[in-house]
């Protein structure tokens, strides 16, 4: 058990989310002991567990969930297949007894991923660091990272690359202001092959460059595509074209979304003719 802490707080260290699942109540016979945890990771990977089985393979399905939304919760399970348990949910087990487990979210709460490290990027960084979000910044270019300020993770890798190996991002507010709107569309693509699940994704963007990625998007994924969590033209409506009036911009649309918020006057739909791609089909 004590092994079990020195990780969880080495991942805390190091600033990796993770979800810690315990078994906090038995009732009759099961698999594992009130105490025992299990650590769950974004991609599915676990260590330790609470039982194996059934009961394990769910529990680290509903641990998933949890990076998505963040908040604690306990479960009861009955583990026989075959009785109805007041207030449990029914698992295709013989043990007999009642198991409780609590899951809770280990991490940062609101992470931002920047792609790019320009002009607009930094401004945008110094106002985000002001707030309560944990700052990350991925750029190609060693040069332009290297002199980057103010990010609590800077990192140098190739886009497609990074969001490969980075599971974290799929639930994570998404910024994309990179230098070619190749880049963009490749970055965004990636992110919807691998079924971004995230409440922000947001892209700088022209209207005319807009309608263009709407286009490509729609050959390659069709039109039944759910788009609800893309911010293009990115930012609020509030006026002024320098790099810190559209951070400004990027980050009241942030706080809105992260809050909760509607009724704002968002640029993606400033434009009355352009296609209303975030509404849910």
């Amino acid at each position: 058990m004590d092994m079990m802490y020195e990780k969880i707080a080495m991942y805390q260290k190091n600033h990796q989310s993770i979800v810690v699942v315990t078994a906090v109540d038995k009732q009759g016979d099961g698999p594992v002991e009130v105490g025992k945890k299990m650590i769950v990771h974004p991609d599915g990977r676990s260590e330790g567990t609470v039982g194996g089985g059934a009961l394990e393979h769910l529990a680290i399905e509903r641990a998933k969930e949890i990076f998505h939304t963040k908040q604690p919760k306990h479960e009861r399970y009955g583990l026989n297949g075959g009785k109805v348990i007041p207030n449990a949910e029914t698992l295709p087990m013989v043990c007999g007894g009642i198991v409780t487990l609590y899951y809770e979210f280990v991490g940062i709460q609101q992470k931002v991923y920047i792609f790019g490290a320009g002009h607009v990027s930094q401004a945008l960084v110094n106002v985000l660091k002001t707030l309560p979000f944990y700052i990350v910044v991925i750029d190609e270019r060693e040069d332009v990272i290297t002199r980057f300020e103010g990010a609590h993770q800077k990192i140098c890798s190739n886009f497609s690359e990074f969001i490969k190996n980075e599971n974290e991002i799929l639930s994570s507010y998404v910024v994309v202001v990179t230098p070619s709107h190749r880049y963009d569309f490749e970055i965004i693509h990636h992110l919807l092959e691998k079924t971004y699940h995230g409440r922000y994704l947001g892209l700088l963007c022209s209207k005319a460059k807009m309608r263009k990625f709407l286009e490509d998007t729609e050959q390659r994924f069709g039109k039944n595509l759910d788009l609800s969590f893309l911010y293009a033209p990115i930012g609020l409506n509030l006026g002024g074209g320098t790099p810190e009036a559209i951070a400004v911009s990027i980050a009241s649309e942030l706080l809105a979304v992260s809050n909760e918020k509607d009724s704002h006057n968002h640029m993606r739909s400033k434009h009355p003719n352009t296609p209303k791609y975030w509404e849910v089909k």
